[in-house]
C-alpha cells in the first residue's frame, strides 16, 4: 500500500510503501516517553522517501531492545517520524510513526508488543464515554 505522511507543521512530507498487515502498537517505555502517550503505533517500511524537508535524527544509545536506535523527528514541531537502525543500510527497515500517516484510518493494528510495560487501562478503553469533538 502506498502511503503519504507529514509532520504537524507540514514542513516535512514523505511517501512510502507499507504492508498494511504489519501495523503494531508498542507499549515500551521509550515509545511512551517519546510519544507522550501510553503507547505508540508504527508500521515497518524499507521504502521511505522524504518529499519535502528532512527530519532531525538522534541516536538513543541503548533502547529498550538493547540496541542503538535512530529516532527521527521534525526539528520545527517535534512530530516523530520513525525509529530505525543507528547505522542505516540500503535494506534498513524504518518503523514509521502512525500519527504522521495520512491514510491512518485505513490501517488496523495486528499486534501489540512490549505489553509487560503497558499501563493497565490501555488494554480496553472501549467503555469510555465518547465525545465527537471538543
Amino acid at each position: 500500500m502506498r502511503i503519504t505522511g507529514q509532520c504537524h507543521c507540514a514542513n516535512i512530507t514523505y511517501e512510502a510503501d507499507v504492508d498494511p498487515t504489519q501495523l503494531q502498537v508498542c507499549h515500551c517505555e521509550d515509545c511512551q516517553r517519546l510519544s507522550g502517550s501510553p503507547f505508540r503505533a508504527s508500521i515497518p517500511t524499507k521504502n521511505l522517501t522524504f518529499t519535502r524537508g528532512q527530519p532531525k535524527v538522534y541516536i538513543k544509545l541503548t533502547a529498550a531492545s538493547g540496541r542503538k536506535r535512530a529516532q527521527a523527528f521534525c526539528p520545527d514541531c517535534g512530530s516523530p517520524f520513525y525509529a530505525g537502525p543507528a547505522e542505516p543500510t540500503p535494506d534498513a527497515v524504518y518503523n514509521l510513526r502512525f500519527g504522521t500517516i495520512n491514510e491512518r484510518a485505513q490501517l488496523t493494528p495486528y499486534r501489540a508488543i512490549w505489553c509487560e510495560t503497558a499501563v493497565p487501562w490501555a488494554e480496553d478503553i472501549s467503555g469510555l464515554p465518547k465525545v465527537r469533538g471538543q
